[in-house]
């Protein structure tokens, strides 16, 4: 069961490119998908640890971590990497115009 698609699909990075964008982007590279990362993951960490950090500053750093993570990991899977794709996939457009 091949994908009779001839272009990869990249997660939807190329979708809403503004017009007159010559086509899809492919997926980022490691070292594009480590930046994005970054760019997602501090923010967010340093939000979270503005404002729930106080209120779990005696629990045991491992807990502390865990309730971290499982707030900021679908943060920045389901709410900003697609941003950060999408936004990607306009710059790459409009040099590739």
């Amino acid at each position: 069961m091949s994908n009779p698609s001839p272009t990869p699909s990249p997660g939807k990075a190329g979708t809403g490119s503004a017009a007159g964008a010559v086509g899809p982007v492919g997926p980022p590279s490691k070292h594009q998908l480590a930046l994005m990362i970054w760019i997602a993951v501090f923010p967010t960490l340093t939000v979270l640890n503005l404002t729930i950090g106080p209120s779990l500053k005696d629990t045991n750093p491992v807990l502390r971590t865990f309730v971290l993570a499982t707030i900021a990991v679908p943060i920045v899977i389901y709410g900003l990497m697609p941003r950060l794709h999408e936004a990607r996939g306009r710059i790459l457009g409009r040099r590739a115009a």
